[in-house]
């Protein structure tokens, strides 16, 4: 018997992720940050999420890929942790899908880079492959910048 799961997924580039929806507080559009000095390139800044204080992480910058156009605002994927809630800044938000564990497959040897440490697997779909995003990986960047 299969194993049904959730997924809230997003676009990053070319790239088709997803996250499981229990892992997720909320969506929302872009929000003002405040830059954090001495943060990793990765930490965009802080945003303000109804009096929580929430990081923002650039996925496009975590995952190695270029920035995004200046006229283009990225989202917000809030995910629940147990010492609070952190933002992915993605690109587009998708659909929650249900895939079935039958269809899952470790991550493909061609993913490259950051991408292959913070994928953990695949979802066959028919329209091309869900990337299940390791949300705990993704959020595991330093709090110093580089030149620190």
């Amino acid at each position: 018997m299969s194993v049904i799961e959730q997924f809230c997924t997003f676009t990053i580039g070319d790239l088709f992720l997803g996250v499981p929806v229990q892992r997720i507080q909320e969506v929302i559009r872009y929000q003002e940050m405040t830059r954090v000095p001495l943060a990793s390139q990765d930490v965009r800044g802080l945003i303000n999420l109804r009096g929580q204080i929430v990081t923002a992480i650039d996925m496009r910058r975590r995952l190695g890929l270029p920035e995004r156009a200046e006229d283009q605002l990225p989202m917000n994927v809030v995910l629940r942790r147990d010492d609070g809630a952190v933002s992915l800044l993605v690109d587009d938000i998708g659909d929650v899908l249900e895939v079935s564990d039958e269809d899952w497959e470790p991550a493909p040897r061609t993913l490259k880079g950051v991408a292959r440490e913070l994928i953990s697997g695949v979802y066959k779909l028919e329209k091309g492959l869900l990337l299940v995003l390791d949300a705990d990986k993704a959020l595991l960047c330093d709090v110093r910048s580089d030149a620190a």
